[in-house]
């Protein structure tokens, strides 16, 4: 899954992708390099970001995916948890909807992605983008995060959603101290057991920084140590910047694996 910002503030690439046809040339350089989904977002949800109101996400969002749609087949994916902006993204070109608040900011969200057909990411996140990194702490954050599955699994079934449009993302960075994302990462096969995709967002992170002790622009290595190991725990996507440097780790990751 490549990232596609159409944001003036996402904390890696803000301010890169604002115009159209940038947009349209990042994404099809990332499909030539091996991306199989395009996740296009257009509000920053890193920590301490403020909302952005639907009407200037639509402005944002709309013509780039209508444009990655007119060139190319490629699965779409709208980063969003307004149901308004899914909504019109799925009519626009659109098939997934990578909810960060697991279909729980918007009350209207589930409803929508069932009457869409969408398949949906229901992603953990601890409080808001606005506060989540203010002292989050769990007990035991793998088995705290998969019976937030299991509970939002249960609501997206009770609103029309088919258990084989569901995908699960752990929200690395959403909420989650250093020492909550190894333990993710680490254990990622727990949450195999509820029978989903398992999406994994690493790339870039701070995280990462500060374990390795590098700043934003030195962290290549690290996202790609991170989805090497998340893939070989059970990881089924990882949405990541660099899609070509990605590819050649997976690949070799692929290849031990079915050896």
């Amino acid at each position: 899954m490549g990232i596609l910002n159409v944001t003036p503030d996402s904390f890696f690439d803000g301010g890169q992708y604002l115009n159209i046809e940038d947009a349209l040339r990042h994404a099809m350089r990332m499909v030539e390099d091996g991306a199989d989904i395009i996740d296009v977002g257009g509000e920053s949800t890193r920590p301490f970001s403020d909302p952005v109101d639907a009407h200037e996400e639509l402005k944002r969002v709309i013509p780039v995916i209508e444009a990655i749609r007119s060139r190319s087949d490629v699965i779409i994916s709208i980063d969003t948890y307004k149901s308004e902006v899914a909504e019109k993204a799925c009519d626009a070109g659109a098939e997934i909807v990578n909810d960060i608040s697991g279909l729980g900011f918007d009350s209207n969200m589930a409803d929508t992605i069932a009457r869409m057909g969408a398949y949906v990411v229901i992603m953990h996140i601890k409080g808001t983008p606005r506060d989540m990194q203010t002292n989050p702490y769990y007990d035991d954050v793998v088995s705290e995060i998969k019976g937030y599955f299991q509970e939002r699994i249960a609501l997206a079934e009770s609103k029309g959603i088919k258990r084989d449009k569901i995908i699960l993302d752990p929200g690395i960075g959403f909420g989650k101290r250093v020492e909550d994302n190894l333990r993710i990462i680490k254990g990622l096969g727990s949450f195999k057991d509820l029978g989903m995709p398992i999406l994994i967002g690493t790339s870039m992170k701070s995280f990462i920084g500060k374990v390795t002790e590098t700043e934003l622009d030195e962290r290549t290595e690290g996202t790609l140590a991170s989805i090497a190991i998340s893939v070989w725990n059970g990881a089924d996507i990882v949405r990541v910047h660099d899609i070509k440097k990605a590819n050649k780790v997976l690949k070799l990751v692929d290849a031990v694996m079915k050896s």
